[in-house]
């Protein structure tokens, strides 16, 4: 039991990865959130202006702050309370629109698409080198089921801006899904032309093994007989050319720079495991020092439980 017990206390859900910044931004937000004091939100809207005018440049970490935050703030009154008292801010005005799509999510739909589209619009004035406003848009987009030609003008948006910007593959993969606007052809086209372009440790490496894990998922929900031989998945050209492709590579340090590295080691581990490939997933876990992510180890239930029973199975 002591084994387990200190396997459970390394292993941590930390929505800011590593990026101990915004981790100490987050500590300082909780007691905030829980009171209506005018002089704590006051506070509390200095510290995360401080915090994302750091490295204005730096587009990816921007968006991974930026999204943290959201989630985070989502149920939160503070983000419509930053952009009403300060409408000429492009972070309070993005924040808060963001944090808008995060709570959509859950209801499958926004409230008011016409003014989170209008926030990011305005943002996007006020700072048009930014890609993040695009990336927000993007994302509405999604949830309001755009057709094709309104998103793809988005996408390039953002890309005119950042080439290689994490977020917006990623929400375009899910967009292009046969689920929601586009099919399996599209999603294997999409994924084609960034692997022929894509540097190999650029912010949305992902997307490719992001998008061989959602296929694997699909074939586990089906349930019964596809369920049992899912492994295979990884075995097929696609599937194990996806983990071949970044499996030596994601673990080295210094490899992979991204705001969101952990993430994308966190999804290594987890397809190099459901593809039986114990010995190599022993990297990726211990370059992750027990910081999880919930997904994918959701998809098996809780993400602490489904992480700390797959690294217990890695060879020592």
């Amino acid at each position: 039991m002591a084994f387990l017990s200190s396997r459970r206390r390394r292993s941590r859900l930390a929505p800011e990865l590593d990026d101990e910044d915004l981790g100490k931004l987050m500590k300082n937000l909780v007691a905030t959130t829980r009171t209506s004091a005018i002089a704590m939100t006051d506070m509390c809207v200095a510290q995360m202006s401080r915090l994302l005018e750091q490295e204005p440049d730096d587009w990816d970490r921007r968006a991974h702050r930026m999204g943290v935050l959201a989630e985070f703030l989502a149920g939160s009154r503070l983000p419509s309370s930053w952009a009403t008292r300060e409408p000429r801010n492009a972070n309070a005005l993005v924040l808060y629109a963001w944090s808008e799509v995060v709570r959509a999510g859950s209801r499958g739909g926004l409230e008011d698409a016409a003014g989170v589209i209008d926030s990011c619009l305005r943002a996007a004035t006020l700072t048009p080198e930014d890609p993040t406003p695009w990336v927000v848009v993007l994302s509405a987009a999604r949830l309001e089921r755009w057709e094709q030609p309104q998103v793809f003008g988005v996408w390039n948006e953002v890309l005119a801006r950042d080439r290689w910007n994490r977020q917006a593959y990623l929400t375009m993969l899910g967009y292009l899904a046969p689920e929601e606007a586009g099919s399996r052809m599209q999603v294997l086209e999409f994924v084609d032309a960034l692997r022929a372009h894509m540097p190999a440790n650029a912010p949305c490496a992902a997307t490719e093994l992001t998008a061989q894990v959602f296929q694997y998922h699909s074939v586990l929900d089906r349930g019964g007989f596809e369920a049992l031989v899912a492994r295979n998945h990884w075995s097929l050209t696609s599937g194990a050319r996806a983990l071949d492709h970044v499996a030596h590579t994601w673990v080295q340090p210094g490899f992979l720079r991204h705001a969101r590295a952990c993430a994308d080691l966190n999804l290594l581990a987890y397809a190099l495991m459901a593809a039986d490939r114990r010995h190599e997933a022993r990297a990726a876990f211990e370059a992750l020092g027990g910081i999880v992510t919930p997904w994918p180890w959701q998809a098996g239930g809780d993400p602490l439980t489904g992480f700390e029973q797959a690294q217990r199975r890695v060879p020592q």
